[in-house]
């Protein structure tokens, strides 16, 4: 039997024997994963999960991480010009583990201390990247650009990631097909540029990567490149601020529009990452869900406005000021009538899944549509289990809140999905297992150790 068949524990209204029964059970899963992991540690496999016990309200103060998603195209730009690269509160993450494995399969020297990393790519030469790697991670195309930039080559297999929906490449290709590049290949991108030029690249949909892509190419061409309809999201601009940093010439038009002057010499640098929004946006939705009272010290408010709207629409008193962010909340929230995911600045669709956990218990009925990425909703067949009421009408889920949600054995869909269980297991009654739990550590260095500096009774087994 699969120990995700086996419920974590008895509900609150049990008998003693039955409890007794069960708290035998899970010391002998727990013996059998630590066994099994043993044998089978050597094939990669993950073992481990996370036994939330819920029904306890948040309360304290935290420190959210750097961000992951700004610093994944800034370790990939580590790799232009000259000089040494130093990036300071940079996550100890998954993805950034593996973007680091890739770079020094590329030739490049990296140390890393706490959270501290010094990027040396003088010795770099490498333009391949191996298809265990790139199958991992989803921003391993971000090294296209950049190897674009540096070697005007670069094979680069499908990458991977989460299986949240369609991510088609095709605009990267297209931008950077602009920019001089030529491509090839039918299981694998080979791409070659004699000569990148500068030219106007006219995204059809503002793509965070297609963006990001095309200014890792053209702050190493010849000419001026204009970006139209380009990503607005922050971590776009702090990519921009990285570069300007070390010598590049990268600006930000009055109509969003990016302006780059290429073939500027960048030097070394020595750079902080901003607070991941997306980790302090699940952290208040945490407290929103669980109740109590928290302070979350981060300097990624001022990008979290759709967030916050929410939030006191769901009945939480939020306020932002001074670098951080308090939230207050009695643990039954107020329902949502409509909220879409959309580009910045609109909703993040990397927070839709932690909304509809924190939205299961919500007073009457809420609704989400998804215009991102069509495999958001797989948590809620995670969440069904838990006793949720959730009704997916293709892009669009309905939540009919219910009065309690109950422990279950559970597995990570994907790294948002991931963090979503944890919020709906943190507001529930009994104790509740999330296996899968190496999509949750892509994204947040740990995810335990911060729930349980707010109080929750939060505990990995390995």
């Amino acid at each position: 039997m699969s120990t995700e068949d086996i419920p974590c524990r008895c509900s609150p209204h049990s008998t003693g024997v039955a409890n007794l029964l069960f708290a035998h059970i899970l010391r002998y899963m727990v013996f059998c994963r630590a066994e099994y992991a043993g044998k089978t540690e050597s094939r990669g496999m993950d073992l481990s999960y996370l036994e939330i016990k819920g029904g306890r309200p948040l309360d304290g103060e935290i420190e959210v991480q750097g961000s992951k998603n700004a610093v994944l195209p800034i370790l990939a730009a580590c790799m232009l010009g000259e000089g040494i690269c130093i990036i300071d509160n940079c996550p100890s993450i998954g993805d950034v583990d593996d973007t680091l494995e890739i770079m020094k399969i590329l030739g490049c020297r990296v140390e890393r201390s706490g959270r501290t990393v010094r990027v040396d790519a003088s010795g770099a030469g490498g333009y391949e990247i191996d298809g265990m790697e790139a199958a991992r991670i989803r921003s391993s195309v971000l090294f296209l650009g950049a190897l674009l930039g540096r070697m005007k080559r670069a094979v680069i297999p499908l990458p991977g990631g989460c299986a949240i929906g369609a991510r088609p490449i095709d605009l990267h290709l297209r931008a950077l097909g602009r920019l001089g590049a030529e491509f090839s290949g039918e299981d694998r991108i080979v791409a070659r540029a004699e000569e990148l030029h500068g030219n106007t690249v006219h995204l059809p949909l503002p793509s965070v990567g297609a963006t990001e892509n095309t200014i890792l190419a053209a702050v190493q061409a010849k000419g001026d490149t204009l970006i139209r309809n380009a990503a607005r999201e922050p971590e776009i601009d702090e990519l921009m601020d990285f570069l300007n940093g070390r010598g590049a010439e990268i600006n930000r038009l009055e109509d969003g529009s990016i302006h780059i002057c290429g073939g500027k010499i960048l030097g070394e640098i020595r750079y902080r990452m901003q607070a991941d929004r997306i980790v302090t946006g699940t952290y208040l939705l945490a407290a929103a869900a669980a109740g109590g009272s928290v302070r979350v010290r981060n300097d990624s408010c001022c990008h979290l406005q759709s967030l916050v709207q929410l939030l006191r629409q769901m009945g939480t008193e939020v306020d932002c000021r001074d670098g951080e962010t308090r939230l207050a909340s009695n643990g039954r929230l107020r329902p949502v009538a409509y909220v879409e995911t959309a580009p910045y600045p609109g909703f993040p669709t990397d927070l839709q899944s932690p909304v509809m956990a924190s939205l299961c218990r919500a007073e009457g009925k809420s609704r989400i549509c998804e215009t991102i990425f069509e495999n958001r909703f797989r948590t809620a067949d995670e969440l069904r289990k838990m006793g949720a009421r959730i009704a997916v009408y293709g892009s669009c889920a309905e939540i009919t809140g219910v009065g309690e949600l109950h422990g279950a054995s559970l597995t990570a869909p994907d790294l948002r999905g991931g963090a979503a269980l944890v919020i709906a297991a943190l507001q529930s009654w009994g104790c509740t297992a999330v296996s899968g739990t190496a999509y949750i550590d892509r994204g947040y260095e740990s995810i335990e150790r911060d729930m349980s500096l707010l109080g929750a009774d939060i505990k990995r087994y390995r």
